[in-house]
C-alpha cells in the first residue's frame, strides 16, 4: 500500500494535469495549506514566474489574524490574493486546489478570491 505524502503527491499530478488540459491558457491559483497556514498564489506557467502571492506569513496578516489556520484567515487571503492579481492585471484564472479538498480553508479561500474579483 502506498503512503500518505505518495497518494497526495499522485493527486497533485493528476489535478494539474488536468488543468493543464483545460486552462485555455490562464494563469493558475494554486494552494497550499499547512496546520498553521496557508498560502496561494497566482503562477504563469508558461513564462514559469509567480504573478502574484499572498499568505498567512506575512506581517501584517499575522499582526491582525488570530491564527493562521481558520477560515477567517483563508478568505482574508483569498481578497488579498485578488487585489494583487488584479493590480498585476490578471481577473481569470484557473483554480488549484493541490491535493486538497475544496472544503473549509480551501473553499474559504476560493470565495474570498471570487469577492475581490477573480473569476473562475
Amino acid at each position: 500500500m502506498a503512503n500518505k505524502l505518495a497518494l497526495q503527491v499522485r493527486r497533485r499530478a493528476r489535478l494539474r494535469f488536468q488543468l493543464r488540459l483545460k486552462s485555455g491558457g490562464r494563469p493558475r491559483l494554486s494552494v497550499f495549506r499547512s496546520g498553521r497556514h496557508i498560502y496561494a498564489q497566482i503562477i504563469d506557467d508558461k513564462a514559469g514566474r509567480t504573478l502574484a502571492a499572498a499568505s498567512t506569513l506575512e506581517k501584517v496578516q499575522r499582526d491582525s489574524l488570530r491564527t493562521g489556520a481558520d477560515k477567517d484567515a483563508a478568505t482574508v487571503i483569498g481578497k488579498l490574493l485578488a487585489e494583487r492579481a488584479i493590480a498585476a492585471g490578471v481577473t481569470a484564472v484557473v483554480f488549484d486546489r493541490g491535493p486538497y479538498l475544496y472544503h473549509g480553508r480551501v473553499k474559504a479561500l476560493a470565495d474570498g478570491a471570487r469577492e475581490g474579483g477573480l473569476s473562475f
